[in-house]
């Protein structure tokens, strides 16, 4: 039976599996005595184990299955949870992602997972393994053990059979790279050089492609045929440098042979209990037909690129609308209006669910967070706990993928510099646990993504004086800008305040990649703090970044469009209203001093037209800050596709992008984020 028509769903359904072992793990830890959470975990690892059997992922129904019995010892209550036991089990779950990944990525899932297997096993045995396994026991470990954990092909196996009739001995070696080596792939060369001069290689896990390009953690396995004896091994490859251990284990064929044949058998159970479920879950299915009750909601998976390429066509089909809707207006015939208005109308339906097709909800990047804090938390000594809500908010799939990487840091810089440790925060009275906030929500046509700590906040002097001392501001122009104003500093390219850099945070590249991202997609980041109390950073984000609403409007003889999203109202104002204050033309916008900014000064538009005593204006916002773009006159709003300037005009000042108008000219999109400093 081909299994490849059923990869794509076997890998989205172990993700799904992993990070629901991942969740209820973090929610083990804090509820170690509710046994309902281990039996979802379980329930999970046995369904991982029985698909990756049925698919022939052999390590990885191995691994799950080690996990599977510790899971069971514990919901038994034969095994009691520790800290340690968690440790192995989170270790467990990290190497099966990364199988899994491997997997998608065209891999063979295979990795080398000898020391969480053994720790497994340790605990299934009732001992309680140690954080640090020493080079010598780990040896007898490894020579006691009898499951093997390179898996042979027939073909491998012959070669290894006739080698051995011929007086070659089969040594399987693990070698182990110290953890701060650079070049692994140099180490891995090496390694080689020596076996092949000593005898014949077989087999390395992972394969050579991916030991050269090192794609592996500090350990890989190599089978060799040699005449040499394992310590003569051993003693030449503990001659090349960064080499932490080397175990070397004789292989036994006729061993190998009965776990094959055992794994074989042990598979063909496993294919054949699916082959059951599926049986009976089309029997099932076939009694709920009959039955005429409904069977629930059904779904189908669609590759994203056949997306991709609906909502290109779907962009097409928006600029002939409004080709079609300009030609109806110039023609005034009643018929087509009609016929105009219904396409728009089952266009504009066509559209929101093409859009709602692509939303996905912020969970599938909130998820990976949890596991990311205990770790990050473990690692400097601080205790933290993670609270996260909305993450059912949607958002498209483009704004997706790119925003990870920022929270990510934000949420690093959180734990590192916001959060403090344990005794600090009691010596301020504050309870010994930090708590960071996660937060996502809609309002309008915009997703707000909230990250708020209760640490010590951002320290206002220590920003300025770095500030001062970076030339960034003068003494007097700090002492006239408000608390928010110097926050916004920690966002400039090379700001940071940190005294010693760590690889957490602080290495000196500053916030600036987190706000040119964010404002890449259109959206904004501002920064609340109280000192000693915690600091906030809010993210506006658009919905969506394909098909926009903006309003049209005409400076001289060109049309520009402004994104709705930006536009707080308009306004007619007379030029006896402006005013100057601070070299710069302002107006009094309900109660409020608002600077104007002139776009035809701005983007150079060649002055045809003489000026009028009255000013059109365009109140925008960016944050908390507001300002007005005087304009020529508005055209009106339109939905308009978003396109790329290209390459070559990347530079172009305050311009985000194009469109195609109705009339077939094109209208370039002002970027107000770019022109509100």
């Amino acid at each position: 039976m081909d299994m490849n028509q059923y990869l794509e769903v076997f890998i989205e359904e172990s993700k799904e599996h992993l990070q629901m072992c991942s969740e209820h793990l973090l929610e083990l830890e804090k509820q170690p005595k509710d046994l309902s959470i281990v039996n979802e975990i379980f329930r999970s690892a046995h369904t991982l184990k029985g698909m990756s059997a049925t698919m022939g992922y052999e390590d990885l129904a191995n691994l799950t299955h080690k996990m599977e019995n510790v899971l069971d010892a514990i919901r038994n209550q034969k095994t009691e949870l520790t800290p340690v036991i968690f440790d192995v089990i989170f270790q467990a779950v990290d190497d099966l992602e990364a199988m899994v990944m491997s997997i998608a990525d065209g891999g063979d899932g295979k990795r080398n997972v000898k020391q969480v297997v053994e720790k497994l096993e340790m605990i299934e045995k009732g001992e309680l393994p140690t954080s640090n396994i020493t080079t010598e026991s780990m040896t007898i470990i490894n020579e006691g053990m009898q499951e093997q954990e390179t898996i042979y092909d027939e073909f491998e196996l012959t070669v290894l059979q006739q080698s051995e009739d011929q007086g070659f001995t089969s040594h399987e070696l693990t070698i182990t790279l110290n953890k701060d080596c650079l070049l692994k792939g140099a180490r891995v060369y090496m390694v080689f050089e020596i076996l092949e001069k000593a005898g014949e290689i077989i087999k390395a896990t992972p394969p050579v492609d991916q030991l050269e390009e090192e794609r592996f953690d500090h350990s890989f396995t190599v089978t060799v045929v040699t005449k040499e004896s394992k310590e003569d091994l051993q003693k030449k490859i503990m001659k090349v440098s960064e080499i932490e251990s080397v175990l070397v284990k004789q292989l036994n064929l006729q061993e190998i042979r009965q776990v094959a044949a055992q794994q074989e058998e042990a598979s063909t159970k496993e294919i054949n209990l699916v082959h059951q479920r599926e049986e009976a879950g089309t029997e099932r299915d076939q009694k709920k037909e009959k039955s005429g009750k409904p069977a629930g909601n059904k779904t189908i998976r669609v590759n994203i690129e056949r997306l991709d390429t609906l909502l290109n066509l779907f962009e097409e089909l928006v600029i002939d609308r409004g080709r079609l809707e300009q030609i109806s207006k110039e023609l005034d015939n009643q018929e087509l209006h009609e016929s105009v208005e219904r396409m728009s109308r089952v266009t504009g339906d066509l559209q929101n669910i093409i859009l709602n097709m692509r939303m996905v909800p912020v969970d599938t990047v909130f998820n990976r967070f949890p596991k990311m804090i205990r770790q990050l938390a473990r690692d400097l000594n601080k205790k933290v706990n993670l609270e996260i809500v909305g993450a059912d908010t949607e958002l498209d799939r483009t704004v997706i993928d790119e925003i990870g990487d920022p929270l990510v840091h934000l949420l690093r810089n959180a734990i590192d510099h916001g959060i403090e440790t344990p005794e600090q925060r009691l010596g301020k009275g504050k309870p010994e646990e930090g708590t960071i906030f996660l937060k996502a929500y809609h309002s309008g046509n915009h997703v707000f993504i909230e990250i708020k700590d209760d640490g010590a906040g951002i320290k206002r002097k220590q920003v300025e004086a770095k500030a001062i001392k970076n030339g960034i501001l003068t003494i007097q122009q700090a002492e006239m800008m408000t608390d928010k104003q110097i926050y916004e500093l920690i966002f400039a390219s090379g700001f940071s305040t940190a005294e010693k850099i760590s690889d957490v945070s602080g290495r000196g590249v500053g916030l600036d990649v987190v706000k040119n991202t964010i404002s890449a997609l259109g959206g904004s980041v501002t920064i609340d703090s109280i000192e000693e109390a915690g600091s906030t950073f809010l993210i506006q984000l658009p919905l969506t970044l394909s098909i926009i609403s903006v309003m049209l409007i005409e400076i001289q003889n060109e049309k520009f469009a402004v994104p709705l999203t930006s536009i707080i109202e308009t306004a007619i104002i007379k030029n006896t209203d402006i005013l100057h204050a601070h070299n710069q033309q302002v107006i009094d916008f309900r109660g409020k001093v608002l600077p104007l900014l002139f776009l035809k000064d701005i983007l150079e538009v060649p002055t045809v037209k003489e000026e009028d005593e009255f000013y059109s204006v365009v109140i925008v916002r960016k944050g908390d800050k507001l300002a007005g773009l005087v304009v020529d006159s508005f055209i009106g709003q339109q939905e308009i596709v978003l396109k790329s300037l290209g390459e070559y005009l990347t530079s172009a000042f305050a311009i985000s992008g194009a469109t195609i108008l109705g009339d077939g000219k094109v209208a370039l999109i002002i970027d107000c984020n770019a022109l509100i400093m």
